[in-house]
């Protein structure tokens, strides 16, 4: 009985040494995640080259090729056209103001009256933050450190998810091993399980993504938004990201559109919550009912909490980490445990 109790404190005391290893190396294990999700994304092409009968070495070269011509066109389309515009919008910042100083002129004159108190002037209030900038300079150091470990890991998961696409099974292997022997063939079953869900999400996220870029190209050519193709993709790419991406893909077409023309910036606004709209309740149940489903608040709350512990990353790999605690979930804890829980007899 001693020896008993003593090897379930060895036990408990080795879970939590393992569970705090864990926990300081959780950033290296979700960019271990990222790979995986990556080689995923890509296998699903690699799968559909094979059944073309090409070698898997072949269709591996040839998905890895297809997929870096796919990102040096979106990064030749995207940023030099942004830079560009955000350089004209610079230029443009000063007659912004002086429509804004205009206006409040005009509320003054009109509208308040000549008893108000003073409204501050836009250009002085600008002006006052100009120190601003030699606080930016002295972060330099810290935006380089940045830049080089964002290079690194980049690094990291490109050849992390080159090795998984080359040969998958070795690690497939390594990691059913970690479980006891009577459960490794379940957990082989879960993990095939992981894999389906993530790829039929994959597919689903590409196709939102698709349909939310042609709809907001159309959309903003036909109000004659600046860039309309460059904007259409990045509000795609962005759509990767529920919730927060769509946000962030409507602040720069408006913000263009609002210089412009102030109509176009509510126009481009409305534009893009009817997109979303079309999206998340005609296009997204259709789609959720060939993928694993999640619900909107589990969608929102995941983003949050991966967020808070893992940064912009968990963030970015929010609802792939779901998919595949979601997996876990049902088949671990409901059908393994739950589901077969007997009450003990009396």
């Amino acid at each position: 009985m001693h020896s008993r109790k003593m090897g379930q404190w060895v036990g408990i005391i080795a879970l939590a040494i393992a569970l705090y290893i864990l926990w300081q190396i959780r950033q290296l294990l979700l960019l271990a995640f990222t790979a995986v999700v990556l080689a995923t994304a890509i296998d699903q092409l690699v799968q559909q080259l094979q059944r073309w009968r090409l070698k898997r070495s072949i269709a591996v070269f040839l998905s890895v090729a297809i997929v870096l011509v796919l990102l040096i066109g979106i990064f030749a389309l995207i940023v030099p056209a942004f830079v560009q515009q955000l350089q004209e919008l610079v230029d443009l910042v000063p007659e912004g103001l002086s429509q804004i100083q205009t206006g409040i002129n005009w509320l003054e004159d009109r509208v308040i009256g000549p008893n108000a108190p003073e409204i501050p002037d836009a250009t002085g209030f600008i002006r006052q933050l100009q120190p601003l900038g030699t606080n930016l300079l002295q972060r330099a150091t810290d935006i380089f450190s940045n830049s080089v470990s964002f290079l690194l890991n980049s690094l990291l998961v490109t050849v992390l998810t080159l090795m998984l696409l080359i040969d998958p099974q070795p690690y497939r292997k390594v990691l059913i091993r970690l479980f006891p022997s009577f459960y490794r063939d379940r957990i082989g079953d879960i993990l095939t399980r992981c894999a389906s869900g993530l790829g039929a999400w994959i597919k689903g996220a590409l196709f939102e993504m698709a349909f939310i870029g042609i709809l907001s190209g159309l959309g903003l050519w036909l109000l004659g938004v600046p860039l309309a193709l460059a904007h259409a993709v990045l509000a795609g790419v962005l759509n990767f990201i529920p919730n927060v991406g769509p946000i962030l893909s409507a602040v720069l077409p408006m913000a263009i559109g609002f210089l412009d023309a102030p109509w176009k910036a509510v126009a481009v606004l409305v534009l893009y919550v009817v997109i979303q709209n079309v999206e998340s309740y005609l296009l997204t149940p259709i789609i959720m009912a060939n993928q694993v489903a999640l619900l909107p608040a589990i969608t929102l709350i995941s983003q949050l909490f991966f967020a808070s512990f893992f940064g912009a990353l968990g963030l970015v790999m929010a609802l792939p980490l779901t998919v595949v605690a979601k997996v876990w979930i049902e088949e671990v804890l409901f059908k393994d445990i739950l589901d077969k829980w007997q009450q003990p007899s009396s």
